[in-house]
């Protein structure tokens, strides 16, 4: 028996979007361990992780101000004085 175009094969990652509508129960229990990726015309589309997985991507990691403090050119002698020209005229 031969795996059909909507079916990957089995220890495929990848799904096409009918496949994925048509057996979602299975990409959900696959996405629990390995990303499921789903394509649209072929290409890469979307890709389904666990909400584990997601939350542990998509957590804050400091402040903006942290990150900044903590850059390797916190301390570089940097030149970073405006030029102090006049506007330019707009016509409008």
């Amino acid at each position: 028996m031969t795996a059909s175009r909507n079916t990957p094969a089995p220890d495929s990652d990848h799904w096409t979007v009918a496949g994925a509508k048509a057996r979602l129960s299975e990409v959900i229990e696959r996405a629990q361990s390995d990303p499921q990726i789903i394509t649209r015309h072929g290409k890469p589309s979307v890709v389904m992780v666990s909400a584990e997985e997601w939350a542990r991507k998509t957590v804050r990691k400091g402040t903006l101000a942290e990150f900044l403090m903590a850059s390797p050119l916190r301390d570089a002698d940097l030149d970073l004085e405006r030029l102090r020209d006049q506007p330019r005229d707009l016509d409008l």
